[in-house]
């Protein structure tokens, strides 16, 4: 994987960790917060994924790496409201 892949990897996964956040409506820091967010609900959305048998609609492949953009978006909302429902919620 070249650097411009990963900063590109870095880019979208803190993109769809911002929309879980917007879809909860609860803000959990910046964009780094968001990358992080982003990378956890990816691999917290295809385990659901996998463990229901749903198929990976809207992945997108940067260089030889698939990201799913929808199951992250789906993983990181649910993470972030667990979270907001342990800690108590910061309004965005």
């Amino acid at each position: 994987m070249e650097i411009l892949e990963f900063l590109l990897l870095l880019v979208i996964a803190g993109i769809c960790g911002v929309i879980g956040q917007l879809l909860v409506g609860v803000s959990r820091g910046g964009f780094l917060i968001a990358i992080v967010l982003g990378f956890i609900g990816a691999f917290l959305g295809m385990w659901l994924a996998d463990a229901m048998d749903l198929p990976a609609p809207l992945v997108l492949e940067i260089g030889d790496t698939s990201f799913p953009l929808l199951w992250s978006v789906i993983g990181s909302a649910l993470f972030v409201g667990v979270l907001s429902l342990l800690t108590g919620r910061r309004r965005a």
